[in-house]
C-alpha cells in the first residue's frame, strides 16, 4: 500500500491533504472529525486585524451613544469596559489545538506593521506547529508601485521570521506582476512554504437592486489551472514547499499537484460541498491511483509533470497558448 506520507514547512504530515482555513475550523468536533477521517493537518480561519478593529470601533460607538443617554450607564461598568483584541481568536486556536494531535496551523491578516509581529508572537504561544501569512492588499492607489506592495510583504515576512519559531508559510495573491520574483523574495526573508494561490471573492452587482451583491461561491476543478501552472513552473526554481490552493476537488487532483511539485493541498470547497466524509474518499483515491501507477510514495512523482521534468518546458509557458490559438483557425 502506498505511503502518503509529506513534508511541509519541515512538519510531516501523514499526507498532504490540509483542510484550508474555512469554517470547519469554528467548531471543535468538525476539526476532531476532519482528524478521524484523515487529514494531513488544518488552518484555522484567519485572525483578521481589520474585523477586531471594526468591532473595537462598534463597541466604543455603542458606549459613546449610551453615555450621552445617561452619564450613569457609562459609570456602571467597573472596572471601564474594554475590547478583547485578538484574546477570544487565540482561545479558540489554543482549544483547537489541544482538542487534536494533527499539525494545527494558525492563519494571519494584519494592517499594521506592528500588529503583525504583535499577533504572530501570541499566536505561536498558542501551541500551534505553523502560521500561514494571510497577505492581502487591494492596490487601488495609483501613486503605490507594486515594488512598494512587495517590499513591505517581504519585510512583514522577515520581521514575523525574526520574532517566531515555528515555520512560517505565505498565501500569496494570483496577481503579482512577477510571482517568481515575489517567491524568490520570500524565500531571501526566511519564509519556509508558499500557499498558491489565495482565493479572493470577488462582489458582484445586483441589475435589480443596483446594489452590490455579496455571495460565498465554492470553487470549481477548473480553478486549479492556475495554481498548478505556478507550481509546476516554481519546482526547482525553490527551496521553499509548495501547497497548492484552490479547485482541489479528488483524489486524482491532489496527484496533479504533486505531479506539478507539490508538497500538499488546502482544501476546503469540495468538503463543504459533499461534508468532511469526502476526506476519506480523496484519500483513497489518491491511494488507489498510486497503486495503479506503482508509486511507492509521494517523492516516486513529486515534480514529474513540472516544468523542469517535462520534455517540452516550453509547455506551461506560451507555447500552449499558441498551439490552441492555431488549432482553432
Amino acid at each position: 500500500m502506498a505511503n502518503l506520507s509529506t513534508k511541509y514547512m519541515g512538519i510531516t504530515l501523514k499526507n498532504p491533504l490540509i483542510v484550508a482555513a474555512s469554517s470547519i475550523s469554528n467548531y471543535v468536533d468538525k476539526i476532531e472529525k476532519a482528524e478521524a477521517l484523515g487529514a494531513g493537518a488544518l488552518v484555522i480561519r484567519s485572525l483578521f486585524e481589520e474585523q477586531i478593529q471594526h468591532d473595537a470601533m462598534t463597541m466604543q460607538d455603542f458606549l459613546e451613544r449610551a453615555a450621552n443617554i445617561s452619564p450613569e450607564i457609562q459609570s456602571s461598568f467597573y472596572p471601564p469596559v474594554e475590547h478583547g483584541g485578538p484574546r477570544e481568536h487565540l482561545m479558540w486556536v489554543e482549544k483547537s489545538r489541544r482538542a487534536v494531535s494533527m499539525p494545527i496551523f494558525a492563519s494571519l491578516n494584519a494592517v499594521n506593521p506592528g500588529t503583525w509581529i504583535e499577533y504572530a508572537k501570541q499566536l505561536e504561544e498558542t501551541g500551534i506547529d505553523g502560521l500561514e501569512i494571510n497577505y492581502y492588499m487591494l492596490a487601488t492607489d495609483p501613486d503605490i508601485p507594486g515594488s512598494e506592495i512587495v517590499k513591505a510583504l517581504v519585510e512583514i515576512v522577515a520581521q514575523v521570521k525574526d520574532t517566531v519559531s515555528i515555520p512560517v508559510a505565505v498565501k500569496l495573491s494570483p496577481f503579482y506582476t512577477s510571482t517568481a520574483y515575489v517567491i524568490a523574495q520570500l524565500e531571501k526573508a526566511g519564509a519556509d512554504a508558499v500557499v498558491m494561490f489565495n482565493r479572493f471573492l470577488q462582489p458582484d452587482i445586483d441589475v435589480e437592486a443596483e446594489a452590490l451583491s455579496n455571495t460565498m461561491a465554492y470553487s470549481t476543478p477548473a480553478e486549479m489551472k492556475l495554481p498548478l501552472r505556478w507550481v509546476a513552473l516554481m519546482y526547482g526554481r525553490t527551496k521553499l514547499d509548495m501547497a497548492l490552493n484552490t479547485g482541489v476537488h479528488t483524489g486524482k487532483d491532489i496527484a496533479k499537484a504533486v505531479l506539478a511539485g507539490a508538497s500538499a493541498v488546502q482544501v476546503a470547497s469540495a468538503l463543504m460541498q459533499n461534508g468532511l466524509p469526502y476526506i476519506s474518499t480523496m484519500l483513497m483515491e489518491l491511494q488507489g491511483w498510486m497503486d495503479e501507477k506503482g508509486y511507492d510514495t509521494l517523492d516516486d512523482f513529486r515534480g514529474k509533470v513540472s516544468q523542469k521534468n517535462i520534455d517540452d518546458p516550453f509547455g506551461f509557458e506560451r507555447a500552449q497558448y499558441m498551439a490552441l490559438l492555431m488549432s482553432q483557425q
